[in-house]
């Protein structure tokens, strides 16, 4: 398990390209038939990633976690971007289509990635895992079972669906909060107009991005904007005191999740757009 420190805004505004990528660029963690784990000190989330093509992937439990079993003082969101499989925990199988979201409450055990009938279309899932105090039940949610939210519009070019998943109103956790968002056709800005959450950190993780393009990632404190150029399956750790939008060279759709001491959604500090320099 990769594992990351915490960067101040006095930090990160004197990094150039290649020291913000060390530090804030998630990449590597999905590959054939592996989990992938990195753990950053920001809310001390877990960001994995897990492909099973041809075998069961089981969860590893990394010594920087001192624990038993990976979950036994964490909970864990999982949703997958691929081609439909399963998650195996406490002895239950969970199917998961694309889109679909499992939560994994604590003490949840014998957790397996498990690699569905599709051949080299293999499911892809995402999961995010913060320390929790308290267990909820394990659940899941399909993808139609989420209220869709509509933002954005043609003329501004970030018309997007919004799925939440793990959240007050919906799969109850400690602190975790997750769902993702899917941009139409001919859009390609992502939450604009921007913002920060000083009591929460979050990690945007990028999908259906198709080969060959980019989204370009924006962040820093807004009076001093960084940006990192991102692909498919890559994803990017956002600090509390940050921004994080984007634009796409094309459209795409991102799975966002947060950690901290606040799950309310809509508790955001905007920013206006000529405050961003």
């Amino acid at each position: 398990m990769q594992e990351r420190f915490q960067q101040s805004p006095a930090e990160t505004s004197r990094m150039n390209t290649d020291q913000l990528r060390e530090h804030f660029r998630v990449s590597g963690l999905w590959k054939r038939d592996e989990i992938g784990l990195l753990l950053t000190h920001y809310d001390r989330l877990v960001i994995g990633g897990a492909l099973p093509m041809t075998r069961p992937l089981d969860l590893p439990n990394p010594d920087a976690l001192k624990a038993t079993h990976f979950l036994d003082r964490r909970e864990m969101g999982i949703i997958n971007v691929g081609a439909p499989g399963e998650v195996e925990a406490n002895g239950q199988k969970f199917a998961l289509e694309k889109h679909d979201c499992l939560y994994l409450g604590r003490g949840s055990s014998g957790v397996q990635f498990l690699p569905g009938s599709a051949g080299e279309e293999g499911p892809v899932f995402y999961f995010l895992s913060a320390p929790a105090h308290h267990t909820y039940p394990v659940t899941s949610m399909r993808k139609s079972e989420a209220t869709p939210v509509k933002l954005g519009s043609i003329a501004t070019s970030n018309q997007r669906t919004i799925y939440k998943y793990i959240h007050l109103d919906g799969i109850k956790s400690c602190q975790l909060v997750m769902g993702l968002t899917i941009l139409d056709p001919g859009s390609v800005w992502n939450s604009v107009p921007p913002h920060t959450h000083t009591r929460r950190m979050e990690a945007y993780f990028y999908f259906n991005l198709p080969e060959g393009h980019r989204v370009f990632h924006f962040m820093g404190e807004p009076a001093q904007t960084r940006h990192l150029a991102l692909a498919n399956h890559e994803a990017v750790i956002s600090p509390p005191w940050s921004v994080h939008f984007g634009c796409g060279t094309s459209n795409y759709g991102f799975i966002w999740g947060m950690a901290g001491e606040n799950q309310e959604f809509s508790d955001m500090d905007q920013v206006t757009i000529p405050e961003l320099l």
